[in-house]
């Protein structure tokens, strides 16, 4: 294919606006898939994201049209995720790219993480394609729609393309578009061979198969590869076209995205954002690449078989090779036993992660209450960064504490004013701005601390908003706060799946509420079993187990009263040497039911 007539793009949009229909469109309208091979969502492949009806992961697609003009196109789609999320995967998709198309729903307007998507593209100099998608519900407002992407865009109304994903509608004229506004890859066919690594899975019965993006040179089966990052050299078996599939060719040449299959065993050495280079020519300068992502939600993982652990990190190195956000490490807890601390990008980002281990790997997981990474300056001066609570020491040694800060962009209907303010102002938001964006929706800028919105904030905010609010973040600071590590006592031993790190103001109520709420899920023993909340020596909050009681005196028919007393005294002492020695075994329920805690 000429380098003239290749066409890199990618599809953006805030969550649930409508990226995936507009992608089956697509290759329907294009002829890239059969009927019978057409379904609804086809690009989301894994069971998770069609029950969630989101995009989890990007997908790379080829696809061939004609033009009005009789010429012969490759297009190049790269779907991607909406959610806050996965803004890691909607990155790495851009460097594949020289264009976008920026989806809008005509009945929803411009939500936060429209802008969030909006700016990375720009930030990545890509040619913007403003789509107004939706056009045929009963709530679509086209002309007000159109007035907002001008407005934001500075274009010209014209250069706003009306769209039905759903009916089929004005999707000839936006590959007519895609031809004419996206510039061609800008490469050198003679160049050493230079190729992005933008995506990997794990095939087991390939190895490691990377999605790549030719920059430069061309990549042919025989020639042998190395990459940037690494000393690794392989030789290529195959290299070919995504569709649905794996389309073998005798060549990927300069411009065009597939893949590549050369026995890579070693998860290690495809990472996402390498550069891969021709063995024997190497090219003097790397590919940019991505900057590297930073984790912002930390969780323990366990297996609750111990037997399991050694099948855990291998399914986790092999999901860290197709999500590159994914950070991992061993620990070991006394409670749980051996397991990973696993850094997140959110909380959705944790229970996807969660349930594809569940479910690809067969594995049976118990993970602790998710929390944030702290900085401590101690009283020597020195400075530590703890993702886990446990591992915040006395509080004699701190000086202070620090905790991060992200900006929250808030967009909704201008009722729901009070509702988002009592909200933030509840999570120890900091009031920045508001702004209108039309007579009825407004946009909040809040500094909120990380730890306040990774649980449930974005449900609540959902809640009272009767679902119309869209939330975006990003990191910004960390700032000094008085916080203090609460424990969790089971019977005087503290449980550190159980501590939290929590602002003084909160601890009490939050002690309460896990004591309470352990008392219904712990099983009562044969002894009384305390429950405690400590900050340091301080207990406060505490609840009780009750006993189970067994009848000792049922034998007794009769006679003096000094030979039930006898049985009651040496029952007495039996529960108090009991409590002594006896161990408390908390159900996995209980693990899960302190995430659900207000």
């Amino acid at each position: 294919m000429r380098l003239d007539h290749i066409r890199n793009f990618c599809i953006v949009a805030h969550i649930d606006h409508g990226k995936s229909t507009l992608a089956d469109r697509l290759l329907e309208r294009t002829g890239t898939l059969s009927k019978r091979e057409m379904e609804s969502q086809v690009l989301d492949n894994l069971d998770l994201e069609r029950e969630r009806g989101i995009t989890i992961k990007l997908h790379a697609i080829r696809m061939v049209h004609q033009a009005r003009d009789g010429s012969e196109y490759q297009l190049n789609l790269i779907d991607t995720p909406g959610h806050v999320d996965f803004t890691y995967e909607v990155s790495r998709s851009l460097a594949a790219c020289e264009g976008a198309v920026l989806v809008v729903d005509a009945s929803q307007g411009v939500q936060a993480q429209t802008l969030s998507n909006l700016f990375l593209a720009l930030d990545a100099g890509l040619e913007i394609i403003p789509v107004l998608n939706k056009i045929d519900l009963p709530g679509a407002e086209p002309e007000r729609r159109r007035n907002e992407l001008v407005e934001l865009l500075g274009c010209d109304p014209a250069d706003v393309l009306v769209v039905s994903a759903k009916e089929g509608v004005g999707i000839d004229e936006l590959l007519e578009a895609i031809i004419a506004r996206v510039p061609a890859p800008l490469a050198q066919a003679d160049a050493p061979l230079r190729a992005l690594i933008f995506d990997s899975y794990y095939d087991r019965y390939q190895g490691a198969v990377p999605t790549v993006r030719v920059v430069d040179g061309e990549l042919r089966p025989g020639m042998r590869i190395a990459f940037g990052a690494n000393d690794s050299v392989y030789q290529v078996d195959e290299v070919g076209y995504l569709r649905l599939g794996r389309y073998p060719q005798p060549r990927l040449g300069p411009g065009e995205v597939g893949y590549v299959l050369a026995g890579m065993k070693r998860v290690s050495d495809t990472r996402s954002g390498d550069t891969i280079l021709d063995a024997d020519c190497r090219a003097p300068e790397l590919l940019p690449g991505y900057r590297e992502v930073k984790p912002m939600v930390f969780a323990g993982l366990y297996p609750s078989e111990p037997g399991q652990y050694e099948v855990l990190r291998d399914a986790l190195e092999k999901l860290k090779l197709n999500d590159a956000s994914l950070f991992y490490e061993p620990e070991v807890s006394s409670a749980l036993g051996f397991g990973f601390r696993c850094g997140f990008l959110g909380l959705l980002h944790m229970e996807i992660v969660q349930e594809r281990l569940e479910r690809e790997f067969d594995l049976d997981l118990v993970s602790t209450v998710p929390n944030v990474e702290y900085h401590l300056v101690l009283t020597d001066g020195s400075t530590l960064h703890i993702e886990n609570p446990s591992a915040m020491p006395d509080r004699a040694t701190v000086d202070q504490v620090l905790e991060p800060y992200v900006k929250a962009r808030i967009v909704c209907p201008s009722e729901y004013i009070g509702n988002v303010q009592k909200l933030c102002h509840d999570r120890r938001g900091v009031f920045v701005e508001l702004h209108y964006l039309d007579p009825t929706r407004v946009e909040f800028v809040y500094e909120l601390p990380l730890a306040e919105i990774v649980l449930d904030f974005y449900d609540r905010l959902k809640g009272s908003t009767r679902g119309y609010a869209s939330l975006d973040w990003e990191f910004l600071e960390y700032r000094r706060d008085e916080l203090v590590r609460l424990d969790i006592l089971v019977n005087g031993d503290p449980v550190d799946a159980f501590s939290v790190i929590i602002h003084t103001d909160k601890a009490y109520d939050y002690g309460r509420a896990i004591t309470e709420k352990l008392r219904e899920l712990i099983p009562r023993q044969l002894f009384e079993v305390a429950l405690q909340a400590a900050i340091g020596g301080r207990i406060v909050a505490r609840e009780s187990i009750r006993p189970l009681r067994k009848n000792v005196t049922a034998k007794c028919y009769g006679g003096d009263i000094t030979r039930k007393r006898k049985l009651l005294e040496k029952q007495k002492a039996g529960k108090k040497r009991m409590k002594q020695i006896g161990t408390v075994e908390i159900p996995q329920e209980a693990f899960l039911a302190v995430l659900q805690v207000d």
